[in-house]
């Protein structure tokens, strides 16, 4: 029987897609059935806070072997099934097979995939071509969908449609040969993206002389033959979604109220996980702006200080004042710092823009079909290497949603467009870009003025110090000296600060998202279909991440330092 589909996990998951081969040797059960414990035991240990979550297709032998551990372990197991069960059911080779498809059907959340375009049920019910292609989906689907993908595998190529070798072929360079849909760009073909993981659990088919593997390999696309150890970078990837975990658990109510989205009508799925990621990043801005905000005013008030004590008082109370000042910005940086407060307002961004794009794509039936595109595809491939965590969350984020029920998309589209694009004094991304601008613009003006009044009193006390000096006493020329380097230290720190928001280049920023969805909102309302709709839909949503990639290295190379200032 098929389970329910659960709702949409906040918490994000570590997601185990399971490929591998169907006849497998008997005597290397138990020994393939202890590696993957220790694999799916392993990162339990390693990360408490992230829930695993197997993808099975339940086929025989691996695929039954890894659901079978992770149902003994508890663990959730979802199985995107290659053709209606009746059909499916036809396809093991023994009673014994057959009879643990049903125990395990009972056990896990199964769906049903789409049949492949062309194929229909009547082309899939005997073997063929037809057939094969279904596995194969199945096979790409669980690779589109993981974090890592668990192979029980002889290692040995093959061009077997859907076979293992093509499956783990497809999930680390994203393209074989056949009827496999690319996923990649071209720079995961040339080995320049190395984000998709493979642990390969050397399992030997049945009538092979092999002996199985000691231990498992963590094989990436760029390294062949692998290593026993986890590569360092997904270590680190799956220790920042721990933290995001963390961060809802600890933070979600202040979230969720200050979060400036609302839901659209009827729009879940994905949605919830936006909202939270966007009421993070909001949380941690704050926190960043008052930091910036605090350590441009202490290094202000340093200055004014110093010039106080040379020109002015000559106490040691303004010593002890400097000093104190200082160590309060330093106090207050490392503060900023430990938390890692800026680094996760930007990634939790990036991963809000992100899930809003991919939210409204998959509203719109853009990621229809297990070979369909999907926005965490080439979201931030070519940027830092650190930022692979936000993949891996878009990447579950998309299972949920793809294992949810929909409405026609037909019906999805004016809500998309309504909600996404919007109108200038409506709603939808227009009314909030001309917004922001507006306001953005009103702000800069402001600290500009600000700015150039520091400047021009201080250049104007040190035209009255030069007219007049001669008639000033000691003590007036040293407070004019003085007054004259606060302002002076003033329109630097100010300066500082304003190069540190980078309101400038946010604004022109913002200035070209409002073209691009101008633009976009022209061509819906020309368009004659669905389908035209949808292209303008999946141009607009590239152009969106390719922007918000932008925003977060730019902002990412202007890190809060007191060393700087």
């Amino acid at each position: 029987m098929l389970a329910e589909p659960k709702s949409a996990l906040l918490s994000t998951a570590l997601v185990v897609g399971v490929t591998g081969h169907r006849s497998l040797r008997p005597s290397d059960i138990p020994i393939l059935e202890h590696q993957v414990r220790d694999v799916l035991r392993d990162l339990q240990k390693r990360y408490p806070r992230l829930p695993l979550v197997v993808v099975s297709p339940l086929a025989a032998g691996s695929d039954q072997l890894v659901a079978r551990i992770a149902l003994e372990m508890r663990i959730r197991v979802i199985a995107p099934l290659p053709m209606p069960v009746a059909l499916y059911r036809d396809d093991f080779p023994s009673e014994d097979a057959r009879a643990e498809f049903e125990r395990q059907c009972d056990q896990v959340e199964a769906h049903v995939l789409p049949l492949s375009r062309g194929n229909s049920v009547a082309s899939i019910s005997t073997p063929g071509s037809a057939r094969d292609k279904q596995y194969a989906d199945a096979g790409t689907f669980t690779s589109n969908h993981c974090h890592f993908l668990l192979a029980l595998w002889d290692g040995e190529p093959s061009e077997q449609l859907g076979g293992t070798a093509q499956i783990v072929r497809f999930h680390l360079h994203g393209d074989v040969p056949g009827q496999i849909e690319r996923r990649h760009e071209g720079s995961s073909l040339l080995g320049l993206v190395d984000d998709t993981l493979v642990c390969h659990i050397r399992a030997p088919r049945a009538g092979s002389h092999n002996a199985p593997g000691a231990v498992p390999t963590w094989l990436t696309s760029v390294a062949d033959p692998g290593s026993p150890h986890l590569p360092e970078s997904f270590d680190d990837a799956w220790r920042k979604q721990s933290e995001f975990n963390a961060d809802i658990a600890r933070h979600l109510a202040d979230a969720a109220t200050s979060t400036g989205a609302s839901r659209p009508v009827g729009l879940g799925g994905i949605w919830p996980l936006f909202e939270a990621a966007d009421g993070l990043a909001r949380l941690y801005q704050r926190r960043v702006n008052r930091v910036l905000r605090a350590t441009y005013l202490l290094a202000g008030l340093m200055g004014a200080a110093f010039f106080s004590y040379t020109h002015v008082a000559s106490e040691d109370l303004v010593i002890y004042g400097f000093l104190a000042v200082f160590l309060t910005g330093m106090a207050v940086t490392w503060v900023a710092r430990r938390g890692d407060w800026q680094r996760k307002y930007l990634d939790y961004r990036a991963l809000a823009e992100g899930l809003r794009v991919q939210a409204y794509w998959q509203w719109a039936g853009l990621t229809d079909g297990p070979g369909a595109t999907f926005a965490h595809d080439n979201f931030l491939q070519k940027q830092d290497a650190g930022l692979e965590w936000i993949r891996n969350v878009m990447r579950g984020a998309g299972l949920e949603a793809a294992l949810g029920s929909a409405p026609e998309p037909e019906s999805r589209i004016d809500v998309v467009i309504a909600d996404w694009i919007g109108a200038p004094g409506k709603a939808g991304q227009l009314h909030y870009y001309v917004r922001a601008i507006e306001r953005r613009a009103r702000l800069h003006h402001r600290a500009e003025l600000f700015g150039l009044c520091c400047i021009v009193l201080g250049v104007g006390v040190g035209v009255l110090l030069a007219l007049f000096a001669r008639w000033f006493d000691g003590e007036l020329k040293h407070n004019l000296v003085a007054v004259m380097g606060i302002l002076s230290v003033a329109a630097a720190v100010h300066e500082a600060y304003m190069h540190k928001k980078a309101d400038k280049e946010l604004i022109k920023q913002y200035a070209f998202m409002q073209r691009i969805f101008s633009a976009a909102r022209r061509r819906v309302d020309e368009s004659r279909n669905v389908q035209e709709k949808r292209r303008v839909l999946r141009a607009l949503g590239e152009a969106a991440l390719s922007e918000h990639a932008a925003w977060t290295l730019m902002h990412r190379e202007r890190p809060v330092q007191h060393s700087r200032i």
